[in-house]
C-alpha cells in the first residue's frame, strides 16, 4: 500500500529543498531522501516522525526515498529488528519500491575509501587502548593530544589495516582513525575512529569481515553512494555535521555531495524514547515485548489499535522545528480519536457485568434491534443486535442509593436501553455477602427502538448485551506506562524505572460483548459504545476474543484547545 501524499504547507527543511531546486543545485537530479534506521531495536513514534518527513518530502517534490539499514554493529543487530522495521514502515503506508539497501552492501566500497584516505595521509592506524584514546581526546575546555601513532608512515598504516582485515589482531588492538585536528573545539573532529576490530558474525555478511566501519564514516558515504541529496536527521547529529562533510570531502570521487539537515527529535510526555531504555523494559520484563501496547513503539501502537493514518496526521500536526520540545501525548490520542471516530464501527460491550432480568418480558423470546454501525459514516450501514429477557449492563450504571446527580439506573427509576426499550428497576438480588448480583426490572413494550410514545423523558441511555447471545471476552485496559510527564528527569537516587505506573494495565477476564465482536479479526478497531475505542488482539482465540483499549472517549487535548484556541 502506498500512502497518499500528505503535503505539508511549509517548514524550514522544505524551504531549503525549494531553494535548492530553484538554484538548480541538483539538476537534473530530483530530490532524493532516505530513512536510515540502525537495526538494533524496534522503531518508535520518534522514528515515525522521521519516516513521514523523509517520504513525504520526496513525494512532495517528485523525488525518491530509500529505506537503508545502517547495519555496522553486528553485536547489537538482529534479523528480527530488520524484519520489524520493514513491517512498520510498510504499515505506516510508505513504499520504497526497489530501493531497500544495507550499509553492509557497501563494506568493500567503504574499505576502499578508507584505503584512499590512508594513501592521502588522512587516516592512520592507532594502537592506543580505548581508555587511552578517551584520555588523549581532551575535554570541552582542554585540547586533546596527538596519538603517538599518528605519524606512522602510509606504508605501515596500509599494512596494519590490511592485517586488521585479515583477522590477525584481537578486538581493541588497533583502530583506524581520521587525521583531522586534536585541538578542534568540536570533539567529534579530534581524530575520530573510522574502523574498529570486532570479531562478530554479521547477520548478512556472516564472518566475511572482522573490522567494521563506524556510523559517522559509513553514513555520509552511504548517502553519497545512493545519490541522496538531502540527508535529514535529528538534532543530536548537528555537532557531527562537520565530520559528515569531512568524510565526503576526503573519500575520493563520489557521485553526489549530500547535505545534512537537522531537525528536532520528537519527545513525548509520559514515555521514554531511548532505545536503550526501551530494550531494558523489554528484557527485564516490565512489559510483554516490543509490541506491548504501552510502549511508544510502532509495533506497540499497531497492537493497541492506533491507525497509521492517525500517526501520520500527528506527525504532520506537530510540524518540523529546529528546537527541541516535548509534545503532550494527549495530542497523539486526539489524532487517534479523530481517525477512529470516522472509521470505527460501534458495538456494545459490558466490561464489568451486572445481570438484569426483565420480569415482564416473555421467556424464550428474542428480538433483533436495529443498530447504527457508525453515525459518522452513513455508508457503514446498520446491524441487528439480539435482545432477550436476561441482559448484562455495566455495574457502574446502577446504584442502590444514588446521590442527587446520578441519573442512571436505581430502584424505581426508568432508563433507556440503547436501541431497545425503556426499563424500570423494581428489585435487587444480593448474595450472602450483601453484594448485588442481579437486578429485577420491567420494560415498556411501547418504547421499542428506545423512543417513548408520550412526552416522558429519561436522563440516561445505557448500553447492554443479551446474556443468552453474548460472547465472553477478555479486555485489557491500557493506561500510560509512566506516572509522571517526564520519566527521564533527574531525581535523587531515582531512575526512570521508579516512575513506572503500577496501574498501566488492568485485565478484565469476564466481559461480555455483542456476538458480532467474536468474529472481529485481530487488528480490527471498533468503538465500545460509551466505553472507548478498542482493538482485537492477536491473542484472540476462536469464540474467546481479546480486546485492547486503544483510547478512551474523553479528549483532553480538544478541551485544552477549546480553552486556549491560540
Amino acid at each position: 500500500m502506498e500512502v497518499q501524499e500528505e503535503l505539508a504547507g511549509s517548514d524550514f527543511i522544505r524551504d531549503i529543498v525549494k531553494a535548492d531546486l530553484a538554484a538548480g543545485k541538483y539538476a537534473p537530479q530530483a530530490v532524493h531522501t532516505r530513512f536510515p534506521p540502525e537495526p538494533n531495536g524496534y522503531l518508535h513514534i520518534g522514528h515515525a516522525k522521521s519516516i513521514c518527513l523523509n517520504f513525504n518530502i520526496a513525494a512532495q517534490f517528485g523525488g525518491l526515498c530509500n529505506l537503508r539499514f545502517d547495519d555496522t554493529n553486528p553485536s547489537k543487530e538482529e534479523v528480527e529488528y530488520v524484519e520489524s522495521i520493514i513491517r512498520d514502515v510498510r504499515w505506516l503506508g510508505y513504499d520504497w519500491q526497489d530501493r531497500m539497501f544495507y550499509a553492509s552492501d557497501y563494506f568493500e566500497r567503504l574499505y576502499e575509501c578508507a584505503i584512499a584516505m590512508i594513501r592521502a595521509g588522512k587516516a592512520y592506524v592507532c594502537s592506543l587502548s580505548p581508555d587511552e584514546i578517551r584520555s588523549y581526546r581532551g575535554t570541552f575546555t582542554e585540547p586533546g593530544k596527538n596519538s603517538p601513532f599518528r605519524d606512522r608512515s602510509v606504508q605501515e598504516n596500509l599494512e596494519l589495516f590490511e592485517r586488521m582485515r585479515a583477522g590477525e589482531y584481537p578486538n581493541g588492538a588497533h583502530v583506524l582513525r581520521a587525521k583531522i585536528d586534536m585541538a578542534s573545539p568540536n570533539l567529534n573532529m579530534r581524530d575520530p575512529v573510522l574502523y574498529r576490530i570486532l570479531h562478530e558474525s554479521h547477520h548478512r555478511t556472516g564472518d566475511a569481515w572482522c573490522i567494521y566501519p563506524m556510523y559517522d564514516f559509513t553514513h555520509p558515504l552511504s548517502d553519497a553512494f545512493e545519490g541522496i541529496t538531502h540527508s535529514i536527521c535529528t538534532l543530536e547529529f548537528e555537532d557531527h555535521r562537520p565530520l559528515y562533510d569531512w568524510a565526503l570531502e576526503n573519500a575520493g570521487n563520489l557521485p553526489t555531495r549530500p547535505q545534512q539537515i537537522e531537525f528536532a527529535r520528537l519527545n513525548l510526555t509520559y514515555t521514554v524514547m531511548s532505545k536503550r531504555k526501551l530494550l531494558q523494559l523489554v528484557r527485564e520484563g516490565f512489559v510483554r515485548g516490543w509490541d506491548d501496547p504501552r510502549l511508544p513503539t510502532i509495533s506497540g501502537m499497531r497492537r493497541r489499535g492506533y491507525p497509521p493514518a492517525a500517526i501520520r496526521a500527528f506527525c504532520d500536526r506537530i510540524g518540523v522545528a529546529k528546537k527541541d520540545s516535548t509534545v503532550d501525548v494527549a495530542l497523539l490520542e486526539h489524532c487517534v480519536r479523530e481517525e477512529l471516530n470516522k472509521t470505527a464501527s460501534r458495538y456494545m460491550a459490558v466490561l464489568r457485568p451486572l445481570k438484569v432480568v426483565i420480569e415482564n418480558y416473555p421467556a424464550g423470546q428474542v428480538e433483533h434491534m436495529q443498530a447504527v454501525n457508525n453515525p459518522e459514516d452513513p455508508a457503514s450501514g446498520i446491524r441487528q443486535v439480539p435482545f432477550s429477557r436476561e441482559l448484562y449492563i455495566e455495574r457502574e450504571d446502577f446504584m442502590e442509593d444514588p446521590p442527587k446527580k446520578f441519573f442512571r439506573l436505581s430502584p424505581g427509576r426508568e432508563v433507556r436501553l440503547r436501541y431497545a426499550y425503556f426499563i424500570t428497576c423494581t428489585g435487587v438480588v444480593k448474595n450472602e455477602a450483601g453484594e448485588i448480583v442481579e437486578l429485577r426490572c420491567t420494560y415498556d413494550p411501547a418504547t421499542r427502538g428506545g423512543d417513548a410514545p408520550d412526552s416522558r423523558k429519561v436522563k440516561a441511555t445505557l448500553h447492554w448485551v443479551s446474556a443468552a447471545h453474548a460472547a465472553q471476552a477478555e479486555v485489557r485496559l491500557y493506561d500510560r506506562l509512566f506516572s509522571v510527564e517526564d520519566p527521564d528527569r533527574d531525581g535523587a537516587g531515582e531512575s526512570f524505572l521508579d516512575r513506572l505506573n503500577p496501574g498501566s494495565l488492568e485485565t478484565l477476564c469476564s466481559c461480555f460483548c455483542e456476538p458480532a465482536l467474536a468474529a472481529l479479526q485481530p487488528g480490527a478497531s471498533c468503538q465500545f459504545e460509551r466505553m472507548g475505542y478498542f482493538c482485537a488482539d492477536p491473542d484472540s482465540a476462536s469464540g474467546r476474543p481479546v480486546f485492547n483499549r486503544t483510547v478512551g472517549l474523553r479528549d483532553a487535548w480538544a478541551r485544552i484547545q477549546q480553552k486556549n484556541p491560540d
